[in-house]
């Protein structure tokens, strides 16, 4: 990605945006994570696990340090019973530390992000094995800051190896006097501490790493003005494309809204503005209900239809605006219109048919 590139990434990253990133694997996952996890888990292996495991197995060993002679190495089959033997120990000895191990890197994950599978990462990328991207990454700014952090790490380490070994100076040197079989668990206890230690001087700069990665990350997938706009246009439409949808929707309701005309008992016009169409079955209808309403060309497209099938036109100024402004297609007239609209069609069925298409109200 070129700078010119990256200055035009001014927008912060929409929901789409994460989500389809964090959908190819790219996920904003600190490496000093889990290796303070997995300095945690060997922490709980030395405090918990390793005292209880080592004593088993010597235990379970003893019959091979003390009875070299007894055992008889003549073929296979007999290396094969003792790599057996001697592989069921160590492997009984290594499953507690290993799943701990495990448990403890499965978590650091899971903190900050469930585990999921990103088949673009399967993908081979031959971009990484270019030697002039490489030099970027190694000499970049993602460079320069794993360094630092190597540094930081290297002078934890050091300042607290340093302050340990100073307040364990005299265990140390009394330990060439001590008994020799008390040495295992005296280094198990300094090593515990050292561990300790190495903890407690991380969880800073485990926080730190974990601000940085995830403000990177940000910045890394942040978007331009002009990728804001399309994401916009793909998820609610191109407006000049919504545009054209709602006319040809309003089209069709017009046009089912013009072949109900026929189906309407009377019709209520204001010579030529207005028109509303309405139906009215005793046996059916609890109120008359409007099929059709229009002004202008369409409300002379209603009287037009409604004369050639013989339904009744009442030209009624004020109570065709009012029903046209007040009333919905396909929905009772409002009941305030009960009494007009109830007075005009008990004219319209004991009206001669010649006169009742020119009656005013």
């Amino acid at each position: 990605m070129s700078d010119e590139d990256k200055d035009s990434k001014t927008e912060e990253p929409t929901e789409k945006k994460i989500r389809d990133t964090i959908e190819k694997g790219n996920l904003p996952l600190s490496k000093e994570v889990n290796a303070f996890a997995t300095f945690l888990g060997l922490l709980i292996i030395l405090a918990f696990a390793v005292k209880t495991q080592v004593a088993s197995l010597s235990a379970a060993l003893s019959w091979i340090l003390d009875g070299t002679g007894d055992i008889r190495l003549e073929n296979e089959a007999q290396f094969a019973q003792l790599g057996s033997a001697v592989g069921i120990v160590v492997a009984k000895f290594l499953v507690a530390p290993v799943c701990i191990l495990l448990v403890f890197g499965l978590a650091a994950t899971w903190v900050q992000h469930p585990p999921q599978i990103a088949f673009d990462r399967l993908r081979p990328d031959l971009s990484k094995l270019s030697p002039g991207k490489g030099l970027s990454r190694m000499f970049g700014v993602q460079g320069w800051v794993e360094f630092l952090k190597a540094l930081a790490k290297l002078i934890m380490l050091g300042v607290v190896l340093g302050i340990i070994i100073s307040s364990q100076r005299q265990v140390l040197v009394n330990s060439m006097f001590t008994d020799p079989t008390l040495l295992p668990e005296e280094l198990l206890s300094l090593t515990i501490r050292l561990v300790s230690g190495i903890c407690v001087a991380t969880v800073s700069l485990v926080l730190l790493d974990v601000l940085w990665v995830r403000g990177k990350w940000r910045r890394d997938i942040r978007m331009s003005p002009k990728e804001v706009k399309d994401e916009i246009k793909q998820s609610e439409g191109d407006p000049m494309v919504k545009g054209r949808m709602r006319s040809l929707a309003r089209d069709r309701a017009r046009n089912r809204m013009i072949a109900s005309v026929p189906q309407a008992t009377v019709v209520i016009a204001n010579p030529t503005h207005f028109s509303v169409a309405l139906r009215y079955e005793h046996s059916v209808d609890k109120a008359p209900v409007v099929v059709a309403k229009g002004q202008d060309l369409i409300a002379l497209k209603i009287r037009q239809i409604a004369e050639e099938n013989g339904i009744p036109v009442i030209e009624n100024v004020p109570l065709a605006r009012a029903l046209f402004a007040e009333s919905e297609v396909d929905l009772p007239i409002p009941p305030q219109f009960f009494r007009v609209v109830a007075e005009i069609l008990y004219y319209v069925y004991s009206a001669d048919g010649s006169n009742y298409k020119t009656a005013s109200g």
